[in-house]
C-alpha cells in the first residue's frame, strides 16, 4: 500500500511538472492533475492539501537536483573564475527551464515562510561555493560579493525573460556572456 501511494504521488509530481511546463502556473490545478493521472479530483485532495503544498514537494524534490546539475558544471572546472561562470551560466541556463520558472513564481506567491526559508537554505549551499571561489580568487569580501553577484544573475534572468518576451533584443547567449563579463570585470570593458 505505501508503495502505491508513493508512486502515486510521484505520477502527480511528474503531471505537475508537465502542467508547469506546457502552461505555466495557471495551468497547475487539482483537476488538471486528476485528469493528467487518472484520479478523482478529491483523491488528489488525499496526496497534497493545496496547490503551495504540491509546488512545496516539487521544490524539495527538484531543488536538489537543479542544485547538483550547477554543483557539477562548478566542480568540474579547474579556475575559480570558470566556477563563477559555471555559476553565472547554470543558474540562467536553469532559470530558463519554464518548470523552474513557474515553480519559483508560484512558490514566491503562495509558499509559508517556512517553506521559503527550506529553499533559501537550500540555495545557500550553491552561493557558499560562489563564497569558496571568490575566496580562491582573494576577495576581501566575500560573502557580500557573492550576494552582489546573485543580484546581477537576477538582473540576467530578467533580461532573458524580456528577450523571450520579444522586449529585449539580445539573445540568451549575449545576456549570458555580459552577466558574466560584469561578474568578473565589473564595467571595465577590456
Amino acid at each position: 500500500m505505501a508503495e502505491h501511494r508513493q508512486q502515486q504521488r510521484a505520477a502527480l509530481l511528474d503531471a505537475a511538472r508537465s502542467l508547469l511546463t506546457a502552461g505555466g502556473m495557471e495551468a497547475l490545478t487539482f483537476p488538471a492533475l486528476a485528469a493528467r493521472t487518472g484520479l478523482a479530483r478529491s483523491s488528489v485532495y488525499e496526496y497534497f492539501r493545496s496547490r503551495a503544498a504540491v509546488v512545496e514537494a516539487l521544490c524539495e524534490v527538484d531543488f536538489p537536483l537543479w542544485a547538483a546539475e550547477i554543483e557539477a558544471g562548478m566542480e568540474s572546472c579547474d579556475t575559480a573564475v570558470d566556477r563563477i561562470d559555471a555559476y553565472v551560466r547554470g543558474q540562467l541556463a536553469l532559470a530558463g527551464d519554464p518548470r523552474h520558472r513557474a515553480v519559483m513564481a508560484i512558490s514566491a506567491l503562495e509558499l509559508d515562510e517556512a517553506a521559503r526559508e527550506r529553499i533559501r537554505t537550500a540555495h545557500g549551499k550553491l552561493v557558499g561555493l560562489v563564497v569558496q571561489a571568490l575566496e580562491d580568487l582573494g576577495h576581501a569580501s566575500p560573502r557580500l560579493a557573492a550576494a552582489l553577484l546573485q543580484g546581477i544573475v537576477e538582473a540576467a534572468v530578467r533580461q532573458a525573460e524580456q528577450s523571450a518576451a520579444g522586449g529585449c533584443a539580445e539573445s540568451p547567449g549575449a545576456i549570458a556572456d555580459a552577466a558574466v563579463a560584469l561578474a568578473l570585470r565589473g564595467l571595465d570593458r577590456r
